[in-house]
Formats: C-alpha cells, structure tokens, sequence
C-alpha cells in the first residue's frame, strides 16, 4: 500500500475520497500540527489521529457520524437529569483542562491516547486563535464550590463543528456538556457536528451516518460561511445552583 508521505511544510493534502477507497480512510502521513495544515485539514474531512511515538497520520472516516443540532434527541433520564440535578455548563472557561482532561481519560480497548502532549499544544494554539472551543459541566461539591465534572472540545470553521473528545469524571456530566452545547452551537449558527465515529452514546443524542461524498458536500458549503454569533466564553446555564 503506497502511503502519501506530507512534507514537513505546506497544506496540502492528497483526495480524501481515494484514501477512504483504498487505504481505509488513512489520508497521509507526516506533516506538522500546524494551525494552518490543520484549518486546511477539517473543511476536507480530514483530522490526525495517532498515538505518542508514532508520526502524525492523517484520516477521512467513511461513512462519516455526523449530528444535525437541530435533530438532537434528549432521552427521558437526561431531561430529569438536567431538571434537577445542581450543575453550570460553560463554554471557553478552561479549554486546557478539558482538554488534559480528555487526554488522561481511560478509553475502553485502547492503552493510551491519541491526544498527546503535541495534539494539547496544537489544539491549544487554534483555541486561543479561536477555533476550537471547549464546553466545560461544572458540580458542586458538598461545600458548594463548583468543580469540573466534565466537558468536551472542538473545532470550529465556518458553520461546522468538529468534535474532537470528551471525558466525564462524575456521572453523567459529559452528558450534560453536550446537550446544552448542541443548542447554543445552533444560536450561534452551527449546521453541523462532525462526530467521526459511530458510538452508542452518540447515537442516543440522534448521530446519523453520512455516505462521504455528501459529507465533504455539506463542508465545503458550511465552512465558508460565517457563524451567526461567535462562540465566546459564557456561562450557558446554572441550574439549582446558589
């Protein structure tokens, strides 16, 4: 199999669609995490995905698990959960955490993670360019102080989001991240949440699976657009709190 080696400079990439048709969606190899390679990597369906120690390689996922926001589907336990339970949900109040966060949290069939030390610092240079964004579930503990509980982050170019990962260190909060952040993601004009893998719990908030002509369709139309309203730092509730 002849892998398409990427020169340590520029941001190119070869077809996406012949890489999902013949090496099972692995783009390229090499290249840096630059801010630019990657912009120029995700309206392409394109995202790194590797392990420490290894270079960097690139994949386009097919058929791709994508969330329409305005198709989310809040089960019956969740919507009780998010009624009564004391939490605050936040956008960009600490991306870092979150995302360490995501780095440190054990995954089921894996025996480290794909979010190293270089992925922190690349994802933390667009955030701070502001392009990715994290969604951070704050409880309260029994003094009432608020702490992390859970989040997620992504990237954002245009009107499309890319879920990169999320964590949660107390029941549910990752749950709850996400489904307040699927709607403000709509106020603020998102038309469309790259999930790249199917998951059981993905598919409980209503994930569908795009065929990747389509998906790469509805990028490039997304993505040139602009948002409605940015996505800044806010609190986007506080519920039964104080």
């Amino acid at each position: 199999m002849d892998i398409p080696i990427l020169p340590p400079h520029g941001c190119r990439f070869p077809d996406p669609a012949r890489a999902v048709a013949e090496r099972g969606g692995l783009v390229a190899v090499g290249g840096s995490l630059s801010p630019e390679r990657l912009l120029a990597a995700y309206p392409q369906g394109i995202f790194p995905w590797y392990g420490e120690g290894q270079p960097v390689c690139w994949f386009a996922l097919a058929p791709r698990t994508v969330l329409f926001p305005a198709k989310i589907h809040i089960g019956r336990s969740l919507q009780k959960h998010l009624r009564n339970k004391p939490y605050a949900v936040t956008a960009n109040r600490n991306f870092s955490a979150v995302i360490a966060a995501c780095a440190a949290t054990p995954r089921t069939g894996q025996s480290g993670t794909w979010i190293t030390a270089g992925m922190q610092q690349a994802y933390t240079k667009l955030h701070q360019m502001g392009y990715a964004h994290s969604f951070e579930c704050w409880y309260p503990d029994e003094t009432g102080r608020l702490k992390l509980a859970g989040g997620l982050y992504g990237v954002q170019i245009g009107r499309a989001f890319f879920g990169e990962s999320m964590f949660a260190v107390q029941a549910d909060a990752s749950k709850t991240a996400f489904a307040l952040a699927v709607p403000y993601l709509a106020q603020r004009g998102i038309g469309l949440i790259d999930c790249q893998q199917n998951t059981a719990h993905l598919a409980r908030f209503g994930s569908e699976q795009m065929d990747f002509a389509d998906f790469q369709t509805a990028l490039r139309r997304l993505a040139a657009q602009l948002l409605t309203h940015p996505i800044g730092s806010s609190v986007l509730t506080a519920n039964r709190i104080g």
